[in-house]
């Protein structure tokens, strides 16, 4: 896992990949939200227990997840012609 972030300056991602990444942030974020809210129905402590290592796991994949992509800048496309 990449910590240090000052080491990305100039790292660039194409458009369709930060789509990509997008997309995987906000379902991780709706998972764990709705994995949370489950919680309450759940008797076990144990059960409860892995439910919010779950939660806790998909929260800070996605903040990772947005940490890159805010470090990371957008790849322009190619020229159509060549110059």
């Amino acid at each position: 896992m990449i910590t240090n972030y000052a080491a990305l300056d100039g790292f660039e991602i194409s458009p369709r990949f930060r789509q990509t990444l997008e997309r995987r942030v906000a379902r991780l974020e709706a998972d764990a939200k709705t994995d949370e809210e489950f919680v309450a129905v759940l008797d076990e402590p144990d059960h409860v227990r892995r439910q919010m290592k779950l939660v806790v796991a998909q929260r800070t994949e996605a903040l990772r997840m947005r940490l890159f992509l805010e470090h990371a800048k957008m790849r322009l496309p190619r020229p159509l012609v060549e110059l």
